[in-house]
């Protein structure tokens, strides 16, 4: 009788975890969920297990990014673990918004930050100590936050190269630049902070002859940041799915971002710090195959430690929907895409 029994109440306690895991999981439950199956951020907020989960919305709007997130979350069904910022030259940060959204302990997310330190100057200015008054301010600022967060110096430098001499904006600049911040820092105390270096990937930079001047060392680079983006309009550029934004390769280069990064510098986890679908304005097209794609990507590449959707209607140049929910069908794959549990990690 009572092995009768207890099989009875194994079985309904059975079905009742699979009535339950077919419900959407709450932020709480989510959170609940990654600390069950053990995936935790570690000294440098490299997860143990699985992949981290962010975003950035409300880009290229005047609506506020914490609530502008607050409402993608909801849309998409997770909280993001990384909540994505960007700064320039002397504004304060983090701020009284990112403080707040990163000490809900209902929704545990980090900061992602992006600063262009060299705003006003140049990157052979800041390399010559000559804004260290705002390296230093910073670095009272940082301390004083105390919670560990990743720093991204100038995303996507390529773009800014200019590649002639004496211009202070060459790639060696970058490289010294990167190096004389992140060392000023340390200098200073500071040992919160997460560096990453976020590259564009993009085929015309990777021909560059400057290109591989980029790097300012592995001592000073904690992870291998990639930017990119594809669409799903076919015929239009760089159309494709999760994979083709990994691939990206110089024309004749024998290795894509994905590859050379792994290979050069290997051991350095890999963040997507920005990627999503597009159709330009007023084309819609589905995004489903995209977001389809990403978890059968992100499992034949483990170095691939976080991935952060940049979310907005329209893109600098105005013509490009980078949206989760252009479509009905794209926003239901999303939210399938949002709910596998590869991203259930929990902030350490």
């Amino acid at each position: 009788m009572r092995s009768t029994l207890r099989k009875t109440v194994l079985t309904l306690t059975a079905l009742a975890a699979g009535v339950t895991g077919a419900v959407a999981a709450t932020p709480a439950q989510a959170a609940t969920q990654a600390a069950d199956a053990g995936c935790v951020t570690g000294a440098k907020l490299v997860p143990t297990c699985g992949v981290l989960w962010g975003g950035a919305a409300g880009g290229f709007t005047s609506a506020p990014r914490d609530q502008a997130l607050k409402t993608w979350e909801k849309a998409s069904g997770r909280t993001a673990s990384i909540f994505h910022q960007y700064h320039k030259g002397n504004e304060p940060f983090p701020t009284k918004a990112e403080i707040a959204m990163t000490t809900d302990a209902a929704r545990p997310r980090v900061l992602l930050e992006n600063w262009k330190i060299a705003y006003g100057t140049t990157w052979a200015a800041v390399a010559k100590g000559q804004q260290d008054k705002r390296i230093d301010a910073f670095a009272a600022r940082a301390k004083a936050y105390g919670k560990k967060f990743f720093l991204v110096l100038n995303h996507e430098p390529e773009n800014d190269v200019v590649a002639k001499a004496g211009s202070g904006m060459e790639a060696k600049d970058f490289a010294a630049m990167y190096r004389h911040t992140i060392l000023r820092l340390r200098a200073q105390g500071v040992t919160n902070v997460v560096n990453v270096l976020a590259y564009m990937g993009n085929e015309k930079w990777m021909a560059q002859s400057w290109w591989k001047d980029l790097y300012p060392g592995d001592d000073v680079v904690d992870w291998m940041g990639l930017d990119s983006y594809v669409s799903v309009e076919k015929g239009y550029y760089h159309f494709g799915d999760f994979s083709a934004l990994l691939d990206r390769k110089a024309k004749g280069g024998a290795q894509g971002w994905y590859d050379w990064a792994v290979t050069k510098h290997a051991g350095k986890p890999v963040m997507i710090a920005e990627w999503g679908a597009y159709h330009r304005v007023g084309k819609k097209a589905d995004k489903s195959f995209v977001y389809n794609s990403v978890v059968e990507q992100l499992k034949k590449r483990s170095a691939i430690k976080a991935i952060v959707h940049f979310d907005t209607k329209h893109d600098d140049e105005g013509d490009r929907d980078i949206s989760i929910d252009s479509t009905p069908a794209s926003l239901a794959s999303f939210k399938k895409l949002a709910a596998n549990p590869i991203f259930n990690v929990k902030i350490g």
